[in-house]
């Protein structure tokens, strides 16, 4: 009776710290992927090539990844306020090292630098959530978490692009740093002291992948993520270069990409619900028809436009699906499994950044979309058998019981 009135005296101050990590979710991710929408003013300002410039989403997501694998140790020695304020402190760090950066090598080490507070952040957000609020109120305060992943993939792109067009690429990436010092100031205020915990999640999460469903279902999310940011980081110099577009079109390009993703995010749930394993196929499936698509009507800005908004209401959408299947598939795991797929998508997305900036460089857009549409069609593949394995076990699973209830 004591433990649940001081659970319900600290709930004001856990919701504060819930909207904070809701506004550190905002700023990392605004920070990892508005270079997208700079790519071609980089590289002119840094004398690299658009393929140069596109590397840096691969750098944070190669930094995220290692960290991903090591915050577990750390946050078992650290108090949970403390390190998540020190990673949010480290994004102020990163976007000033980006903003003046004189050369391509201190650019990368700021695009490191915000690598290490994704992976640490989102490695912790889920668990931390959790202990911040009831029990009956965790799928919300997970929610508005989330809510500021959404909203920053939303209006990143378009909002880079903006600014990048009015005060430079150095001046956008900049704007990301008062906003990084709110969140580490409401952080600090808001944020009750957890006491930390020893757990061995680096062994949970690799065991996990010792069951098929949930091997072939990391499989096909690490595959999707690739196949899209194949696309979606060369998407400024494609739009500039092919559809030729001015920074203003490009702008609002961006923003009817991401305002469709928004709709998606409310709309795939009642698809979800008739069939998760079916949507999670048909979005790389629609996602590779479109890349193709764009490949064919590049050239026109009001078809590309169209088919841009039809990427994000799917791609956007995908990660929602992909959190119901972890949810499902392991339920009593699902802390485990989120840390694992934290570093399975951030590799993905390193290594989609880095293989469609090399087939960018060496071939050109053509190159770069089909290669996407090519592996987002295996992402389809590989989510159909993680589907099968997952039916294949409930099976088993069903024959076990039965044959325990006769015996």
């Amino acid at each position: 009776m004591i433990e649940q009135t001081v659970a319900a005296q600290n709930r004001p101050q856990s919701w504060g710290a819930v909207l904070a990590m809701s506004l550190a979710a905002f700023v990392l991710v605004a920070s990892e992927f508005m270079p997208v929408s700079l790519l071609t003013l980089i590289a002119t300002d840094l004398h690299i090539s658009e393929g140069q410039a596109g590397q840096s989403i691969s750098v944070s997501g190669l930094f995220a990844l290692l960290t991903s694998l090591v915050i577990a140790a750390v946050a078992a020695r650290v108090e949970r306020k403390r390190l998540l304020l020190a990673l949010t402190l480290l994004t102020v760090v990163s976007g000033t090292v980006v903003a003046v950066a004189p050369n391509y090598p201190v650019f990368m080490l700021g695009r490191a630098l915000i690598g290490v507070a994704i992976g640490g952040f989102w490695s912790l957000s889920a668990a931390t959530a959790m202990r911040l609020v009831a029990a009956d109120q965790v799928p919300r305060a997970l929610a508005v978490v989330n809510g500021g992943n959404a909203l920053a993939t939303v209006i990143a792109a378009p909002l880079g692009s903006f600014l990048g067009a009015l005060i430079g690429w150095r001046g956008a990436s900049f704007c990301i740093v008062p906003v990084a010092a709110i969140a580490a100031v409401w952080l600090l205020l808001s944020f009750p002291k957890l006491n930390t915990e020893r757990r061995t999640a680096s062994a949970n999460a690799l065991s996990l992948m010792k069951n098929p469903p949930v091997a072939l279902g990391m499989l096909a999310v690490s595959v999707f993520f690739m196949g899209q940011f194949m696309l979606f980081t060369y998407l400024r110099p494609f739009l500039e270069t092919v559809t030729h577009v001015s920074a203003a079109v490009l702008s609002l390009m961006l923003l009817v990409l991401g305002a469709a993703g928004l709709a998606g995010t409310f709309l795939i749930e009642r698809f979800l619900q008739k069939g998760l394993y079916r949507t999670l196929i048909a979005i790389p499936l629609l996602m590779a028809v479109i890349a193709l698509a764009l490949v064919a009507f590049g050239s026109s800005t009001l078809s590309t436009t169209i088919l841009l908004g039809f990427w994000g209401l799917v791609a956007t959408a995908a990660p929602v699906g992909w959190w119901l299947w972890l949810a499902k598939t392991l339920p009593h795991d699902t802390e485990a499994g989120g840390a694992l797929m934290v570093t399975v998508v951030q590799l993905a997305i390193g290594l989609g950044a880095t293989f469609g900036g090399l087939a960018f460089d060496l071939s050109g857009y053509r190159a770069t979309f089909e290669l996407s549409a090519a592996v987002l069609v295996l992402a389809a593949v590989f989510a159909y058998l993680a589907g099968r394995a997952a039916v294949r076990k409930k099976a088993v699973n069903a024959l076990v019981a039965a044959g325990g209830l006769l015996d």
